[in-house]
């Protein structure tokens, strides 16, 4: 009796010998499931499709092995006979060839130039890794939890549509990276684009569709655009990553609003949620988007991650500036809330002014936001509007975390305009929020705080 990867094996050159393609993920997915006596409800959970989508696909499928072995193949005797099957001379390197399979001659079309017909797409042999404009990574600190975290979604549960978030210079784009480096061998493809220049949704789909296929014509309709990009992530197994997605949203909005002409992309990240197929999108960015807000409680293949303090590990982050009094490290940490980008410019304020003495620094009444870490804060306040900086400005007056009645007393806004920006600013991951018992109180950590002391009360 063969085994199944033998019958894979054979299956697969067969058909590969008369489409030019090999069984694509679900196709081998429903040829192994039914090897295992499996029903389609069970195939289509572990591959997480739809069991009608699954029963399309084996019937199709079903239907070619038939018309090719010249007897009714269905899943229930699938096995049998193509056990029964004898492949005389029938190897990968035949397919330009005739081959004989039980007895009936299988004759390709006669070749044509490549100027007659153009070349079948193949899966490749191995991944093909584009990572355009990324940086060059030089340190990576330990994110082992948050790196087991978004393997297991994007590798064992394939979901469809992740979003890394966190508050500017926390370390996502570095994550994403080293994650990538983790996980590339699972991919066919590999894609990483940041969208800081805030490319158009056509210019990104048409970039998209070219890697695939680059003699192929590009459409103009994104409706066009977006089913050929679905119809590549179901025939390959893709992660793509889209990094700085926040420059897609519009400053002086609520979180998540897009620019002018931008709106397909919500169409585009919905699709990519939505629809069935084999790859994964992977969103970086400040802001949450309001496509993953709302998906993340319907669809069981859209999550979110929020980048945290990095812990003990920013220690190496101080160990390389040569800073001094390792005792108060954790203090100095604590106080910059982990952030890999604020410990880099305050440790090389504390080596040029303090010669590398931690405690000394620390002696400081307030946090000291030196001139680069105050730049990078504008970046993010400059995209509030006028509620959400009333908000802001009341919260770091406060001196203990307050509930929304009591900031409702204080802060001189409708009702609607307040629940508003306190939404967007959870978005914008700019609020601490904690749940006591049934009640939740709103904060901001010491550095926004003293950010915000600096910019509108001095």
């Amino acid at each position: 009796m063969m085994d199944i990867k033998e019958i894979l094996k054979l299956t697969d050159e067969l058909v590969l010998a008369q489409t030019g393609e090999h069984l694509d993920y679900l196709q081998e997915a429903i040829l192994r499931g039914t090897l295992q006596d499996q029903k389609y409800a069970e195939i289509a959970a572990a591959t997480h499709s739809s069991e009608g989508y699954v029963r399309d696909v084996g019937s199709k499928l079903w239907k070619m092995l038939s018309k090719e072995l010249g007897e009714e193949i269905t899943k229930a005797n699938f096995r049998s006979i193509i056990e029964k099957v004898e492949f005389n001379n029938f190897s990968s390197a035949t397919v330009k060839g005739n081959v004989t399979v039980n007895n009936v001659n299988i004759c390709p079309q006669t070749p044509q130039s490549p100027q007659d017909t153009p070349q079948p797409q193949q899966t490749p042999t191995r991944s093909h890794i584009d990572l355009g404009d990324a940086p060059e990574i030089f340190s990576f600190y330990d994110r082992t939890h948050e790196l087991a975290t978004l393997e297991t979604w994007i590798v064992r549960d394939r979901d469809r549509l992740i979003a890394l978030l966190g508050i500017s210079g926390i370390g996502k784009t570095t994550l994403a990276l080293q994650l990538i480096e983790q996980i590339k061998t699972h991919f066919d493809y590999v894609i990483y684009r940041s969208l800081r220049f805030s490319p158009t949704p056509d210019a990104t789909l048409t970039n998209l569709l070219q890697i695939f296929s680059q003699q192929a014509e590009i459409p103009h309709a994104i409706e066009t655009q977006l089913s050929q990009l679905i119809n590549y992530l179901r025939k390959y197994r893709c992660l793509i990553v889209f990094d700085d997605v926040q420059m897609l949203f519009s400053s002086g909005q609520l979180a998540g609003q897009y620019k002018s002409g931008y709106e397909d992309y919500h169409l585009f990240f919905k699709q990519i949620a939505e629809l069935c197929h084999q790859s994964s999108l992977l969103l970086i960015s400040w802001e949450k988007p309001r496509e993953v807000a709302k998906l993340e409680r319907l669809n069981n293949y859209v999550h979110s991650l929020v980048l945290g303090s990095l812990g003990v590990a920013a220690k190496e982050i101080l160990k390389q500036h040569n800073l001094s009094d390792e005792d108060s490290w954790e203090t100095l940490i604590n106080s910059y809330q982990g952030n890999p980008l604020w410990l880099e410019f305050t440790a090389t304020m504390i080596q040029e002014l303090f010669g590398g003495n931690v405690s000394d620094f620390l002696q400081c009444d307030a946090p000291i936001l030196c001139e680069s870490l105050q730049a990078q804060l504008d970046q993010q306040f400059q995209r509030l509007t006028q509620p959400e900086q009333a908000v802001m400005i009341q919260l770091a007056n406060e001196t203990e975390p307050v509930t929304l009645p009591q900031i409702s007393k204080t802060v001189q806004l409708s009702t609607s305009d307040l629940l508003n920006a306190m939404q967007s600013l959870g978005r914008r991951l700019l609020l601490e929020a904690k749940e006591q018992g049934k009640t939740t109180f709103f904060t901001l950590n010491t550095v926004l705080k003293q950010y915000v002391k600096n910019r509108y009360f001095q």
